[in-house]
């Protein structure tokens, strides 16, 4: 008589050392580590491109800020020793002014926004925050500029300056504040399209069939640590069948 035969004791699996280890023991510790590393690196990479951009963008506000005080239409002023009138009081001067600005800097934008692209393809949020930063600090410099190099802001002195019933100019100023966003806003636009269009693209997965824990066939993605999908359901090896018999006449 023989006793029956027992299954060895399996631990349990609420049992504390059972446990796996929170990033699969030391080499996955390590292998997070380098991953958490070259994430450090890549942001570090982008925010220097960032600010590069950024700071190449502001600088263009110099030349935005030229082109505005050449292109701008003149406000005319005349002057009866007693008071400063406008020459034309119908005159669209000053909004043209505005719109010439506006023109202009959607115009920055676009240019900024292909050449960052251009440059640096692999873009980013990073990237796209120095743009419109840029583009503000550049719109803001273009206006300070404009004005300052731009007729004298002392009506009054040019007035008796240039003397009764003659026409001279008024200073060059931007009414419409909002024009200073059309930097940013035309270089966000243009450089989310690019990247839409021309930017890179993730790998897609490669969809089939494969066989998970216990044989099962799953359908969908390959996993990503596994070999590659398989085209058709997992078969066993085909067995050779056996010789016919020859039978008599």
């Amino acid at each position: 008589m023989t006793a029956p035969l027992t299954p060895p004791s399996q631990p349990s699996p609420h049992e504390p050392w059972q446990t796996p280890q929170k990033g699969g023991g030391p080499g996955g510790s390590h292998l997070r580590n380098l991953l958490e590393s070259q994430e450090e690196r890549d942001l570090r990479t982008d925010l220097r491109r960032a600010g590069i951009v950024c700071a190449a963008v502001t600088v263009a506000g110099v030349a935005l800020g030229l082109l505005w005080l050449w292109l701008a239409p003149r406000v005319p002023l005349i002057s009866d020793n007693t008071a400063v009138f406008l020459s034309d009081s119908e005159g669209e001067e000053a909004i043209g002014a505005d719109g010439t600005f506006a023109l202009l800097a959607l115009a920055f934008g676009a240019v900024s926004a292909g050449l960052a692209f251009l440059f640096h393809r692999r873009g980013g949020v990073v990237l796209v925050v120095g743009l419109a930063v840029g583009g503000m600090l550049g719109s803001v410099l273009a206006w300070q500029l404009g004005t300052r190099l731009g007729p004298t802001d002392d009506v009054v002195a040019h007035a008796r300056e240039v003397g009764k019933g003659v026409i001279f100019d008024a200073p060059l100023e931007l009414h419409a504040k909002g024009a200073l966003l059309a930097w940013s806003l035309a270089a966000m636009a243009v450089h989310l399209g690019l990247t839409a269009m021309f930017g890179p693209r993730d790998p897609e997965p490669d969809w089939g069939v494969y066989h998970g824990p216990g044989g099962a066939p799953v359908y969908g993605a390959a996993p990503s640590s596994g070999a590659g999908p398989e085209t058709g359901p997992k078969t066993g090896p085909s067995r050779p069948e056996p010789p016919v018999p020859p039978t008599g006449s």
